[in-house]
């Protein structure tokens, strides 16, 4: 197995649509496994029947980081890529991922806008590069949080495969290893069972000696957030606990991010 690609997914209809945009924009064929990860619910539309296709149903709701944790315990592919459940695809997007991650790479695909009624990518400029910031949220209420970098963006536009700080968090791939020896899971104790987890995994990336990476030679088209929301911010056994994740992440990455980070990319 070459890929194995993991949806967490809590009642969005649009997973439909979404794995059906995975399975044909693949070229991989029989070596593409899609693990569509139920988070303590059935759909009311049954998932398709495709050999390539696995569903994990679990027993509770854990939230999406527990989500991600059970889909990748039980993936085979040589690389683990995962994705929101409201996302279209590029042609090829699995065999150009692939071609270009480097064994300690973590790497985003560039990012368009979905308009999910029409299923088509809207007329916005993408997101190649963010920047990793802490925000004040409120008064004294800080988080991490990636903004659109514009300068770079415009300065580095002949770069197809260029590192960047900051991502959404909704598509991304690296070696089944790198997850494996670096990652280890997603920490679901202290971040909560939602939120920071690309910041987790970039702050880990980078702690290692990996890069994080955007790769422009293919895309991957989220759904915009002028639609109304379709899938679960928090459920009655996984509330969403925004503060003591962002707090915790400030407590465990602050200081990294500070004295060795910013300086590293001066900002």
């Amino acid at each position: 197995m070459k890929l194995s690609v993991v949806i967490p997914s809590y009642k969005d209809p649009i997973l439909h649509k979404t794995i059906d945009s995975l399975l044909e924009s693949s070229k991989l064929g029989d070596e593409l496994e899609i693990i569509v990860v139920l988070d303590g619910y059935w759909p009311e539309q049954l998932i398709k029947d495709d050999k390539r296709i696995k569903i994990i149903h679990l027993g509770r709701n854990r939230g999406m980081r527990g989500a991600i944790n059970a889909g990748v315990a039980v993936s085979k592919g040589e690389y683990i890529m995962r994705t929101d459940e409201h996302c279209m695809f590029a042609k090829g997007y699995d065999v150009t991922l692939i071609k270009n991650c480097a064994p300690n790479w973590i790497v985003t695909p560039r990012r368009f806008f979905l308009d999910p009624n029409e299923w088509k990518v809207m007329d916005i400029d993408p997101i190649d590069y963010e920047r990793l910031e802490i925000q004040e949220v409120s008064k004294g209420i800080r988080k991490f949080a990636g903004v659109p970098w514009i300068s770079r963006t415009k300065e580095r536009k002949s770069r197809n495969i260029d590192g960047t700080m900051a991502m959404q968090g909704s598509c991304w791939i690296m070696p089944h290893k790198w997850w494996d020896d670096i990652i280890g899971e997603l920490d679901t104790e202290r971040y909560g069972p939602l939120y920071q987890d690309s910041h987790e995994m970039v702050f880990k990336t980078w702690k290692a000696g990996g890069r994080f990476m955007v790769n422009k030679h293919t895309w991957f088209a989220h759904k915009h957030r002028s639609f109304p929301r379709s899938h679960a911010d928090g459920t009655k056994e996984n509330p969403s606990i925004r503060k003591e994740c962002w707090a915790h992440s400030l407590k465990v990455w602050g200081d990294y991010y500070t004295k060795e980070i910013r300086p590293r990319w001066k900002i």
